[in-house]
């Protein structure tokens, strides 16, 4: 049988082979209690481990995010690839050969076509690197001299050159590649006709994946032009600026190696080499200066604690903004360095040397106190309609933070910074939210909202399927639960097989389902005592919906029907249904 593509007998081998603890654990350091390990979840900011390791069960699962699944979705979710890639990853890990894919025909197709263009855009790298080397390079070879770049600098970040507009595009012919790839890769374009090299006569920056993949390029124009002085390639099937990190996996190895603490994120390619040629291995920079929750994703893999260095004049301030707030939504412990006016981490490193920086970097001010520094410069306190509009400002700022303790804080520095009573900034704090606190911060708990009879039959239902899924002993075995619960015929059919609960990943995908997931995961202790009870009281919710079902259609046809002997027999199944309800009778779900 195939299962996403793959032989269920070769994803059963392969999860033997990959102990889920031994595959976590390269990522996670882990502690074993009891039959669990335990450790900090790496898909959330925490402190108190809350993210557990079953190795009897093969799964994962976070008491704190809810994030679950087994060895081969933990990979998906830590190294953000598809199953294909993820599986890849761990028949590498155990020396297997990965056999034929078999999935969906579309899906095979954009398999193959990816591999395709990763495969183009790993030789038109390589290819621009040889280029460098050529006495027709002297114009990127002169400029590389003015930057100082050294040869370990060209070697980490593979930096090469486009010759002309057409080179690049007759060596990829020679290797096979159709003029469509080449536009699919997006290193071509066409015009009147003609296909002609995107990064023509540029310094090219090739761009990696977390993987080591590259994905796609930016490129600078050396001397003067009348066009952008760097561009990048077309998004492609394999590049999305948005989600794009450059020096990831430069910095993913250093993790690796257990050198990473933070992560400095500053605004382009140039910034990134300089610092990493000045000893700052950690540095990483944005597809332009706007970072997206897909940037902080992947940052997260990487490291909770980030210091944002972006230029120091308005577009960096409001890239330092705006960053602030996506990376504290996403749990990151974030810090700004105070750059010196007009001038970016390159230009630094120059004028004043790599001691500035570290300076910089361990000087980060906490993102409120950066703001109010940053907004402080320019007004004048003294001025009371300054004074006024400062004080408005940081405020807004303070609305955003989820701490009355952190509020408390901010509210004591800016009355000491402005002579403001403080009883009036915290009046004027909540005229900013727009009314009380609690209904901005208020969390619902789930129980809470677990009332309406839809809610009570999921509950009920999440119960059964969850113990039917992990073979508890109170089970109904008379009972025919595909009678009770007909949408999860696919999840009961693969329960009778009595496999490991792992294998439910192997069968569906267990993220779009979430009463599958919750079932899974699905925590017994608090029925130790009293869960063949509680098991019976929601089968009969189950069971009393579909009686109750019934009982409304046969009323249906009842009203509906003029025939005296039909209209007889309906009556009489509706008195069994009935007498079903009332005494609470299940023999109708039996099987058979």
């Amino acid at each position: 049988m195939q299962n996403k593509g793959f032989p269920a007998d070769w994803l059963y081998q392969l999860k033997q082979r990959n102990n889920i603890v031994s595959v976590v654990e390269k990522y996670v350091r882990l502690e074993k209690k009891g039959r669990k390990y335990w450790g900090c979840c790496p898909f959330h900011n925490e402190k108190t481990p809350s993210f557990s390791v079953s190795e009897d069960e093969g799964l994962f699962y976070c008491f704190g995010c809810k994030e679950s699944g087994d060895v081969i979705s933990f990979v998906m979710k830590y190294e953000s690839c598809d199953f294909y890639e993820a599986v890849k990853i761990l028949a590498r890990n155990a020396g297997m050969e990965v056999p034929e894919y078999t999935g969906e025909k579309d899906v095979l197709e954009k398999k193959k076509q990816k591999e395709r263009i990763l495969k183009l855009l790993d030789c038109t790298y390589k290819h621009y690197q040889e280029n460098l080397l050529l006495p027709k390079a002297k114009p990127a070879q002169e400029y590389i001299k003015t930057r100082q770049f050294n040869r370990k600098t060209l070697e980490d970040f593979k930096l090469g050159y486009s010759l002309d507009w057409n080179e690049m595009i007759d060596f990829l012919k020679t290797k096979g590649f159709t003029i469509k790839e080449m536009l699919d890769a997006g290193v071509a374009q066409e015009k009147n006709g003609r296909c002609y090299d995107v990064l023509a006569e540029r310094l090219v920056f090739p761009i990696f994946n977390s993987f080591g993949e590259c994905v796609g390029f930016s490129a600078r124009v050396l001397g003067k032009a009348d066009f952008a002085k760097y561009i990048n390639t077309a998004e492609t099937m394999v590049f999305h600026k948005g989600r794009v990190v450059y020096g990831i996996d430069l910095v993913k190895k250093l993790k690796q190696q257990g050198n990473l603490d933070k992560i400095i994120i500053v605004e382009g390619q140039i910034d990134v080499i300089a610092m990493h040629k000045a000893g700052f291995n950690n540095t990483v920079a944005c597809m332009g200066t706007a970072l997206t929750k897909e940037n902080a994703h992947e940052l997260k893999k990487l490291s909770n604690n980030v210091v944002l260095m972006f230029d120091g004049d308005t577009a960096g301030e409001k890239a330092t903004y705006r960053s602030i707030d996506i990376l504290r939504e996403e749990g990151f412990n974030v810090k700004v360095a105070l750059m010196p006016s007009k001038l970016d981490p390159d230009e630094i490193l120059k004028n004043y040397g790599s001691k500035y920086i570290q300076d910089l970097v361990e000087n980060a001010l906490p993102p409120v106190d950066y703001l109010i520094e940053n907004e402080k410069k320019k007004v004048d306190i003294s001025n009371p309609t300054e004074k006024g509009q400062f004080v408005k400002k940081i405020l807004q700022f303070l609305v955003k933070l989820n701490s009355y303790a952190e509020e408390d804080i901010y509210l004591a520095k800016l009355r000491d910074l402005t002579a403001v009573p403080i009883d009036i900034l915290r009046r004027d704090l909540e005229k900013e939210k727009g009314g009380d606190k609690n209904k901005s911060f208020e969390k619902k708990d789930d129980d809470s909202v677990l009332t309406s009879r839809e809610n009570g039959n999921i509950r009920a239902i999440k119960f059964v399927l969850a113990s039917i899924i992990h073979d508890k002993d109170f089970i109904n075995e008379k009972i025919d639960y595909n009678l009770l619960l007909p949408q999860y015929q696919d999840i009961l059919k693969q329960a009778e097989k009595k496999l490991p609960l792992s294998s439910y990943y192997d069968y569906f995908d267990v993220d779009e389902n979430p009463i599958l997931k919750d079932c899974i995961n699905y925590d017994f202790s608090s029925y130790q005592e009293n869960g063949k009870r509680y098991f019976e009281e929601c089968l009969w919710v189950l069971a009393s919906g579909k009686l109750q079902e019934k009982q409304i259609e046969l009323t249906k046809q009842f009203k509906e029907c003029q025939d005296i002997e039909s209209r007889q027999k309906i009556m009489k199944k509706l008195n069994d249904v009935s007498i079903s309800i009332r005494e609470k009778k299940l023999e109708e779900f039996y099987a058979r």
